[in-house]
């Protein structure tokens, strides 16, 4: 089997700087199938543009016979699966994209990886893996006092969003445990970093407040989330997919619990010290608090014991570190962000906030 896999959702924020990090360190070639949604996007990937070990395919997971052929005519030696239609705030608002892509598009996958799968020798069949990325929402919410998420917290998805990755999640364990399929699960926590969709938070308050925009702050802002930088996030990934044991789940967090409010007036500081106002003033007088999210779960917590202990991996950035590449990769890449920040994106933002009292677009 050649060192070729098939990565999904491989325009997206987190596919994007795993393809890059995996063709930049000369793994192997990537076959990238993604759907190109509002967060899907080639300009992630401009750098791969005329590199021989990037093959990009417009197309979706649900599209059994199009994987299909795909696995036949690259053989790929694994399947990474990124592909999800991941917002909470969009899921609220129209649940359908979520149930048909996360979990009508997870089993299409999954069935053509069955069937590529089974047809293989001997030797390919036992190399293969079948690797879904998944996240720490499918847990539900913790209270102030409660211990992190492990791999067998009971699954309690609070939004249409978390329930279709638990759903799709659910998927990937029978297709193991039925069919003997050689399936690895991760469930990551808030990831960070660049190329980042701005409809989340890190990125949105960057983006409004260098357009002078109000900052939105969900209800008191002191939800609590674990943040982990993305190119950590995929050297985990890496990781599991070298050595983790077949069927397994694998938790991979930060280590970094920051509430919202916090995290949003640090970057204010950052943004202060980096590149001040004409007026003078702090970007933090931009912080606007508008009506919470229906159901905001209060707390998401990881405990990334199990990947550390047997597999050996742990976060290289701090928070510090992290926030820090993060702020100056905007900075310099503006005009990525405004290159995304119109159309679909912007007429959701409006629509969204505006019911919530705030135009924030």
């Amino acid at each position: 089997m050649n060192n070729t896999v098939l990565v999904t959702g491989g325009a997206g924020f987190i596919g994007s700087n795993f393809v890059l990090a995996w063709v930049n360190q000369g793994l192997g070639t990537v076959v990238n199938l993604d759907k190109l949604t509002y967060a899907g996007n080639l300009d992630n990937l401009v750098s791969l543009e005329h590199s021989a070990h990037h093959v990009f395919v417009h197309g979706d997971i649900g599209d059994q016979h199009l994987v299909a052929k795909l696995l036949d005519e690259h053989k790929p030696r694994a399947v990474i699966n990124f592909a999800a239609e991941s917002h909470v705030d969009r899921s609220i608002h129209g649940p359908e994209d979520f149930i048909q892509t996360n979990i009508v598009g997870t089993f299409h996958l999954l069935e053509a990886v069955r069937a590529y799968w089974g047809a293989l020798n001997t030797a390919d069949k036992a190399s293969f893996r079948f690797l879904h990325v998944s996240t720490d929402e499918v847990y539900g919410s913790l209270g102030k006092d409660d211990p992190a998420f492990t791999e067998t917290t009971p699954y309690a998805p609070n939004s249409p969003y978390s329930a279709s990755k638990a759903s799709s999640d659910h998927l990937v364990r029978s297709y193991h445990h039925t069919y003997g399929l050689p399936t690895l699960t991760t469930n990551c926590s808030n990831n960070y970093g660049p190329y980042h969709f701005p409809e989340k938070l890190i990125p949105l308050v960057i983006h409004n407040a260098l357009a002078g925009k109000p900052l939105p702050v969900y209800g008191n802002g002191l939800q609590v989330r674990d943040w982990l930088y993305v190119e950590d996030h995929c050297a985990a990934i890496r990781r599991v997919l070298e050595a983790g044991k077949v069927g397994e789940v694998y938790n991979v967090g930060g280590w970094n619990e920051k509430t919202n409010i916090d995290i949003v007036r640090m970057l204010c500081r950052m943004l202060d010290a980096k590149q001040p106002r004409a007026d003078g003033q702090s970007y933090a007088n931009l912080i606007t608090y508008v009506a919470d999210r229906p159901g905001h779960d209060i707390r998401y917590a990881i405990d990334a014991t199990k990947i550390a202990t047997e597999l050996g991996w742990k976060p290289a950035e701090t928070f510090e570190t992290g926030i820090e590449k993060t702020v100056n990769w905007y900075l310099a890449h503006q005009d990525w962000v405004n290159n995304i920040t119109s159309g679909d994106y912007r007429n959701w933002i409006q629509t969204h906030y505006s019911e919530r009292g705030e135009e924030m677009a």
